[in-house]
Parts: C-alpha cells; structure tokens; sequence
C-alpha cells in the first residue's frame, strides 16, 4: 500500500534567525511566475537584469557578477577553488563555524592553508595576519564578514592593506552581511565577494551572488590546470552569464526569478536606508535584551554584526525549551549556538524582511514570558519598554544628540 500523503501546507513562521529570514510577498509572487527555457531569449535578458542588480547590490561594476546555483557554502567553494593550484599558500581568518568552513574548503586543494584564528565572539586581529604573511607569496587573504555562528562582524579595510602588502588578493565571505551592513566592493577593492540569497536579501536558499574583479579573472585564467570542481569552475560559468551565453547547467528559473525582485526590492528600498534599517533595529534589539538582564556574546559594541545577534543563555534556563516554546506559543523561531557556542547561546537574527520593528517587540514580548515561566525573573515590560525608547531616540534628529 501507497501511503496517502497529503497537502503541502507549512506554517507561516516568523523567521528570526541566523537564516533563513522571511521572504517579502514581492519575492512569493515572483516565485510563482511561469518557467521558461533556461535559453529563451526573455529569460537570457532576464539574466542580464539580475547581473545589473546585483552589481547594484554590491556596488561593483566588475564584468563576472552574477548567481551560482549553489548555497553560499557554494559561493565558498567557488572562490576558494578557483584560485587555488598545487604550491599556492592562502591565509583564512577564522573565528567561528563558517570562517572555518572555508578553511576546511581549502585544505582539500593542494594548497598550503593557513589558520589565523581569533577568539570566540571576537574579530580576527589584522596584525596577526600580517605576521603570518610576512615574507612569503600569499595567494589570498580570505575572510568572512559576518560570522553568524558568534554575530561577529569583521572590519574589511585593515585586511585589505594588509592584503596590499602581502600582494594577495581579498576574498570576502559577505553571506550573512549582503544587504544589511555597509558593503562597497570596489570601494574596498574585494577581489572575490560572495553571498546568499536567503539572508539580508530574503530571497529563498539555493542561490549564491559572486563578483570577482579584474585580477581574479586574470588568475583563474592563469591556472596550469583546470579547476579541481567541474560545477563550480567560474570560466565556462563566465561564458554562461557573460555575452556568449553558452549552455553551462540549467540554472533554477524560478529562484533566479526570486533573487532579481529581491535585489530590486533591496535598491528601491535604498541601500543606506537598508542599512540604517538594519542597524536601528538590532540597536532597539539590544537595549530591550539588556533591559531585561540579558547579557550578549560579542561584548564589543563595534564588532556587532547587526543582521545577527548572540546572546548568552542565563544561568538555570534551557536553551531548547525556550526556543520550543517560542516556537509553539509565539510562532517565532530563532536559533541556537552551533560548534563551540552549541546550548551556550541564543542566534537572534533581524535580516532582510524579518528586519521589522513589529517583529523586535513581539519577539521581546515573548522571550519575556517563556523565561518567566522557566523562573528567569525579568521586570515587566522592561524589554519593550526599552526597545521602544531606542526607536524614539533613533527617530529623532541628529541634532537633538539622541544617536550614539
């Protein structure tokens, strides 16, 4: 016998974690758009429109933009692999469970990797990577701006000089910051910047936007032999999004549909609005968790990464029976620690879509009940009470001194 299986019909959750974030409505239509042949002369134009708003997004104007049909644990191996040969050294900053996944990445070329690691809810200090490089031919720098595992936020332009320094390129991991944290890619000068179309684009999963620059071009082209993963070999994927158009794989159609009126959404809405938006939520996030005698991961108020942020779990209560609770009562679901941070801390991610202030004080609202009744004494209305006074203060002029 066949068992019967019935409609697909998935709770509408309100999605405050470190990823996937709420997907605007904008998005679900797009979605729902008839397919077309992944050839077809619209959707070859198509392509051309996602290429123009990405390089909105990222603020490049290199010629290679464009998204892997892949996670953005693909856009990592995209940029690790296509740089790296037998005999090349990289150097990977790492401070958290994704920084070490490209670590991890690279030890399987033939490259020498090395770990310059920082503490845990810390950022990587520059001046360890620049004596880690001192006097030896550095193929790339890598680093990931945003480290969702902590809510680590890394500071991009002391890496660069030191990059100009070690004459290695810069790849930075931008998947949990793309759309949310002040991002310029040729500003900066990011020689390789990947992302993920799930997170601060709130688009669904399954697409990875990459741009590399001039100088990757040249390296890859470079090579002595070809890249070790056929799937993400950039060169004949250059030829797919690039003027040819040559057959490469068949992209997903409708996620691609997806990305583009995310990223449209994501350049009318204005970028630095985006940001402010971003910022002034965590902002109001952060003062009601206080308030409530909560305490965070990232001790450092600048090395807060504002699309994620992590608190520690008070002494006495259990970390996955408040997130089950939140989950049954509230319908909100956030995310635990994961690697070493595992029942030690809270992911509260504000990203994208999910970036609202409705979402800030209902969250609060019930996080202040679930640990009331886990007897985690919290005063009433504190929470929102302060979260509230942070909004106001951010509304007001910034004359009137009431930003930081």
């Amino acid at each position: 016998m066949v068992e019967i299986i019935g409609e697909l019909l998935p709770p509408a959750r309100v999605m405050l974690t470190p990823g996937p974030s709420n997907v605007d409505p904008r998005v679900y239509r797009a979605l729902a758009a008839p397919i077309v042949g992944h050839l077809d002369p619209w959707f070859i134009q198509t392509m051309s429109e996602v290429q123009t708003l990405l390089r909105g997004v990222f603020q490049t104007q290199n010629r290679i933009t464009y998204p892997i049909s892949a996670s953005g644990s693909g856009g990592i191996e995209a940029a690790v692999m296509n740089l790296l040969e037998e005999g090349d050294e990289c150097i990977v900053c790492s401070n958290g469970l994704f920084s070490e996944r490209m670590a991890v990445i690279a030890d399987r070329s033939f490259a020498k990797v090395t770990r310059v690691n920082g503490p845990m809810g810390r950022t990587v200090d520059p001046e360890d990577v620049r004596r880690a490089g001192k006097g030896r031919k550095i193929k790339f720098i890598g680093l990931t701006h945003g480290e969702t595992s902590t809510g680590v936020l890394q500071h991009l332009e002391n890496y660069r000089q030191v990059a100009d320094e070690l004459g290695a390129l810069l790849v930075v991991d931008a998947v949990a910051t793309l759309g949310g944290v002040p991002l310029d890619v040729d500003r900066d000068r990011i020689d390789i910047c990947f992302s993920g179309s799930q997170k601060a684009l709130s688009a669904p999963p399954g697409m990875s936007p990459i741009t590399v620059n001039k100088r990757v071009e040249d390296a890859i082209h470079a090579r002595k032999k070809p890249v070790q993963s056929w799937y993400f070999d950039l060169t004949p994927a250059m030829d797919y999004w690039g003027k040819e158009r040559t057959y490469h794989h068949t992209p997903p159609i409708s996620l691609i549909y997806a990305l583009r009126e995310a990223a449209r959404i994501a350049l009318e809405e204005g970028l630095e609005a985006r940001w402010e938006r971003h910022l002034q939520n965590q902002q109001a996030l952060i003062a009601g968790l206080e308030a409530m005698g909560m305490k965070l991961f990232v001790e450092n108020p600048a090395d807060r990464l504002p699309t994620v942020t992590g608190v520690n779990i008070p002494a006495g209560v259990e970390d996955a029976k408040v997130r089950q609770q939140l989950l049954d009562e509230f319908n909100i679901e956030i995310a635990g620690g994961i690697g070493q941070t595992k029942g030690k801390i809270w992911r509260v991610g504000l990203m994208g879509y999910s970036s609202q202030k409705t979402n800030v004080l209902l969250f609060l609202a019930a996080l202040e009940k679930v640990l009331l009744d886990q007897n985690f004494r919290v005063p009433a209305g504190a929470g929102v009470a302060a979260a509230i006074r942070s909004y106001q203060q951010s509304a007001q002029p910034a004359s009137a001194g009431a930003r930081n």
